[in-house]
């Protein structure tokens, strides 16, 4: 029961923290998204250096996400244009000239999880900026993904623990199942609908296929994260949040979510991609 309360709690205040953040400034959201960056990017490094051939520069890679995060953000608010990613672009390519006076023993590995850290985590964190500003600030839009994630897992794990018995992806993540599946892809279709009734921008079918596009890619987000858990032999990515592991096990689906997301809400807002 204890353990129940701790995890209602952490999480209760986990989506506080997160919904508040996006809604308050989008100077809130810049602060708490930045740092959950670094640290998703530092749980990354952690398992991956795990591997008794991978040592990747963590704090570096920290660093690297958090600058590729801030630039964003203030390429997103029209806040800078130039020199922008260049800045970003130049410290990944003085991380590998460093990695060449490190004199560690397998520095093609370094190097790269050291760029895979930064293309499939540090990368979707910073679309978060394009997704909350895909028109004008909109914090409603992004929340929604957060929200349709969220309705996708509890859907998925309620229907998956009555009526699961055909397994989604056994060898990888055993305890999900294909009904799982269906029940949170169905449950993400009615958030879909209540979305459409408050955020009129987007229009009620674009919403449905938002929310599958969500479920789908959030799906194989969880997925490579577990992978990656069950690659090093670890159950959690890290024990920040009490009852729930680490943030990149909050944040997995998000992992694949975000890029989908970004770009099929660039087609609907017809110019965004070409801005980016």
């Amino acid at each position: 029961m204890n353990n129940f309360i701790q995890r209602t709690l952490s999480g209760f205040l986990f989506v506080v923290i997160i919904v508040g953040s996006i809604i308050w400034t989008p100077y809130s959201f810049a602060v708490v998204f930045t740092l959950i960056t670094g640290g998703s990017v530092y749980e990354f490094h952690r398992l991956t250096n795990k591997q008794h051939d991978v040592q990747a520069m963590t704090v570096m890679s920290v660093i690297g996400a958090v600058i590729l995060f801030v630039i964003s953000f203030l390429f997103a608010t029209g806040t800078i244009i130039y020199p922008g990613y260049s800045i970003y672009g130049l410290y990944i390519v003085l991380m590998l000239v460093i990695e060449l006076y490190r004199r560690k023993p397998n520095p093609l590995h370094n190097w790269a999880y050291f760029l895979l850290g930064q293309v499939i985590i540090a990368l979707p964190f910073s679309l978060l900026n394009f997704i909350l500003y895909i028109e004008s600030y909109n914090p409603l839009i992004l929340i929604a993904v957060f929200v349709t994630i969220w309705v996708n897992d509890t859907g998925a794990y309620l229907v998956g623990m009555t009526f699961g018995k055909h397994r989604l992806f056994e060898r990888i993540s055993p305890k999900k199942s294909w009904e799982g599946f269906i029940g949170g892809a169905v449950a993400a279709l009615g958030s879909g609908y209540l979305f459409s009734l408050f955020i009129p921008e987007i229009n009620l079918i674009q919403w449905l296929i938002f929310s599958e596009i969500v479920v789908i890619f959030g799906t194989f987000g969880d997925l490579l994260e577990s992978l990656l858990k069950r690659t090093v032999n670890v159950k959690d990515s890290g024990d920040v949040i009490p009852g729930h592991g680490g943030l990149l096990d909050r944040f997995d689906s998000m992992l694949l979510a975000a890029p989908a997301v970004f770009i099929f809400l660039s087609f609907i807002f017809n110019d965004a991609l070409m801005n980016f």
